[in-house]
């Protein structure tokens, strides 16, 4: 988190007084900086600069195009779960053959679309999808480049909601089922069986989990190239944590450490799909306070950010770090529940925090960079929230914020 800082008394991105940022363009709003974004992939990349190896950032954790364009410049690959984030990296300038398309379920329109753009690869993640994309790249003479997601079965001590490396997870094809597939599909003149790959969860804070789960899917790879199976790739999937609060997640160098003993000598080019682990700490939502009350001894600060700028506390009871930006010791201490406007109960953005804080103050959320604004809505008619890019002491819109009359443009009454 080291590009948000105070400096006498005021928080800081990178060298942009964050106050400065919420007169020009009002909250509330998201602020990501580049330099953290930069860092945070560099530790990936560099981590594995022994092996051969492809970061493929996943878009779904903050899609932005200004976001995509600078780790495009980075040389990153993008892992897509769906048509709109395959357009999005193209408009940023992404390159196709450098893009892994990922989910449960890719419809034929995407497929397609994916196919006739070059994409690198496809990570397969049923039999029935399988047959569809052998069907589709037929049709259009293409050989389409696959890689099946296998589910190992392993618990990555997450919170449910974003396990997905479990048995009874609608993600990923069981081990015991994959070897069969893997050497049918290889016959096929219009399928190329050549990587092999698991993701087992999010916000991940152990390294115990990636192992397991890496020496399972290594088993299977090594029964398949004795099977003539020629897998030429390994994704090791994405999921690494970062802090919160107070967890004390794996770095990138400690996650290379584990796996690359157990897989230098396999031959195959490792992939990498990271996608909180890059962006979640290099961005804040920054909201200012409607109102003070209090409720029978229970004090409540009223934000102008909501549960529709951001989920992660209502779907996940997810923490985030709330402070001020500025400091006023003048200001007596107490204890809070920092809410927005929605008319749900769920809509809070933390509980029990100990603010300095009155009406009319700025508050910044951290570590929202990821799955803040790309989960986002328009729940209660409320237009989402500007975004920010900080670079050294500039700052960039990079995303206007939305005015109301725009989010009934495509409605129509009846005649």
């Amino acid at each position: 988190m080291g590009a948000f800082n105070y400096r006498n008394g005021q928080f800081f991105a990178e060298e942009v007084n964050l106050r400065d940022i919420v007169v020009r363009y009002g909250t509330p709003c998201y602020v990501y900086s580049r330099a953290e974004l930069e860092s945070n992939y560099q530790a990936f990349d560099s981590a594995y600069t022994d092996v051969s190896h492809q970061i493929f950032y996943a878009v779904k954790a903050n899609s932005n195009l200004a976001v995509l364009d600078v780790l495009a410049r980075l040389g990153s690959g993008f892992d897509i779960v769906s048509g709109g984030e395959l357009e999005r990296v193209l408009a940023a300038g992404g390159i196709a053959s450098k893009a892994i398309f990922s989910g449960v379920g890719k419809s034929s329109v995407e497929l397609s679309r994916a196919l006739e753009v070059g994409i690198g690869g496809f990570n397969v993640e049923s039999e029935a999808e399988l047959d569809t994309l052998e069907t589709i790249a037929r049709k259009l003479g293409k050989v389409a480049p696959v890689s099946l997601r296998v589910n190992p079965d392993v618990n990555p001590n997450t919170h449910p909601h974003i396990a997905t490396g479990l048995k009874e997870s609608k993600f990923g094809i069981p081990v015991d089922m994959s070897k069969a597939l893997y050497v049918r599909a290889s016959q096929s003149p219009y399928l190329r069986m050549d990587g092999i790959g698991c993701h087992i969860g999010s916000q991940i804070t152990s390294i115990d989990p990636f192992v397991e789960a890496i020496t399972r899917v290594m088993e299977l790879a090594q029964e398949l190239r004795a099977e003539g199976v020629n897998l030429q790739s390994l994704n090791l999937g994405g999921g690494l944590g970062i802090r919160y609060k107070d967890e004390i997640p794996p770095m990138p160098s400690d996650h290379a450490a584990a796996i690359l003993p157990i897989v230098r000598y396999s031959g195959l080019t490792l992939n990498l799909e990271p996608g909180r682990a890059i962006v979640g700490n290099a961005g804040i939502l920054l909201t200012q306070v409607l109102y003070v009350k209090s409720n029978g001894g229970k004090k409540f600060v009223i934000v102008d950010a909501a549960m529709n700028d951001l989920l992660r506390p209502a779907l996940y009871n997810g923490w985030h770090e709330i402070l001020p930006v500025t400091i006023d010791r003048t200001i007596e201490t107490a204890i809070c529940d920092v809410v927005g406007p929605v008319c749900e109960s769920a809509d809070f953005l933390g509980k029990s925090r100990s603010l300095r804080v009155e009406q009319g103050g700025i508050l910044a959320v951290r570590s929202v960079g990821a799955y803040g604004f790309s989960m986002s809505s328009n729940y209660n008619t409320r237009p989402r929230a500007a975004e920010i890019m900080v670079d050294d002491n500039l700052c960039y819109l990079i995303r206007a914020r939305e005015v109301v009359h725009s989010l009934y443009a495509n409605e129509a009454r009846l005649p």
